[in-house]
């Protein structure tokens, strides 16, 4: 919880040296507008980095079961089903662009920046800056949504339900309450599902972008 929360005063204090013109990316031209993905693209590549070095997860790929590869083929089309759904209540934006807030996954930092960069030619700045926001948001909540309410999913809907419910977030912020909540015998399951849906991403996101 202390990191989610971090993360919301980090974007917080962001708007607001932005907003106070303290720190103005536009007066770097091309290269201020393509610094946040320059910055993303390096943090994934650490992330990829990390995964590889990490003996742990190639023991655990070697003897799972490849059955577990249904659990995030079925988060994904669960999240984009009622992603989709979600027009129905925000007419304001079209099924694509709730689609592409929705795959996102959980990954809060990547989806975000992809939306507000991709969507710009067709919605302006102004709207894609408040999809990428709200995309941001979203999956925030979905990650404090998973850790206060992992107890009471496990409890009425099983281990995957909260597997699910964290998305990208199973294999780093969601592991620990998984694993207490649904125990060990789980981990598989949840680093599967998380990577899957972690690479699903760049792919998602960037394709119903197009679509807008």
């Amino acid at each position: 919880m202390k990191g989610t929360l971090a993360v919301v005063a980090v974007f917080i204090a962001g708007c607001i040296a932005g907003w106070s013109g303290v720190i103005d990316l536009s007066s770097l031209g091309e290269t201020g507008k393509d610094l946040p993905m320059y910055i993303l693209y390096l943090l994934i590549f650490l992330v990829g980095v990390s995964m590889g070095c990490n003996p742990d997860l190639k023991r655990i790929f070697r003897s799972a079961n490849p059955r577990l590869l249904l659990l995030p083929l079925a988060v994904i089309a669960g999240t984009l089903a009622f992603s989709a759904l979600a027009c129905l209540v925000l007419p304001k934006w079209s099924v694509t662009g709730c689609l592409a807030v929705g795959s996102g996954m959980g990954y809060y930092s990547l989806s975000s920046v992809l939306i507000s960069q991709y969507m710009e030619p067709s919605l302006g700045v102004r709207l894609a800056a408040e999809l990428g926001t709200i995309a941001l948001l979203t999956n925030i909540f979905r990650e404090m949504f998973t850790l206060l309410a992992a107890p009471l999913l496990n409890r009425f809907f099983g281990p995957f339900a909260v597997i699910a419910s964290a998305g990208v977030t199973a294999i780093d912020v969601c592991l620990p309450v998984i694993l207490r909540n649904s125990g060990n015998n789980i981990l598989p399951a949840a680093l599967i599902s998380g990577i899957v849906t972690d690479f699903s991403v760049p792919f998602l996101v960037p394709f119903f972008c197009s679509l807008g």
